[in-house]
């Protein structure tokens, strides 16, 4: 029963990719912009594959965008837009620790303590 119990769980926390999942991501650009460049940021992100929101920022040089996973990868996303632009730019990844304290509602809830222990376990 205990081993039913943990595979249900496991399988219900699981992540899954389906045409509705949406991915949020960054890039850095380490060169300040204008607002023309963020223009032109724009209108690539707006014909990227599988990009559907984005969000370019000129004063911290920073874009932001949500993407389908099943349609394109952030980083192939990325790399098209380091082939397009001459920028000197990067994904931003987050750290394990940023992980760790980015959600502190999911972090310290007993389903989410079940889950981790038994992921560690399989």
């Amino acid at each position: 029963l205990v081993l039913a119990l943990a595979v249900h769980i496991y399988m219900v926390y699981r992540p899954k990719t389906t045409p509705n999942t949406r991915v949020m991501a960054r890039i850095d650009i380490k060169q300040a912009i204008t607002q023309d460049d963020a223009n032109k940021i724009s209108a690539f992100m707006a014909h990227e594959k599988g990009v559907d929101h984005y969000l370019v920022n000129p004063q911290t040089s920073i874009v932001i965008f949500t993407f389908a996973p099943v349609k394109n990868s952030g980083n192939q996303i990325v790399n098209d837009f380091k082939a397009n632009f001459n920028y000197k730019a990067e994904r931003f990844m987050p750290s394990a620790e940023n992980l760790e304290h980015s959600c502190p509602v999911a972090a310290s809830s007993f389903t989410y303590k079940i889950y981790k222990a038994i992921s560690q376990i399989i």
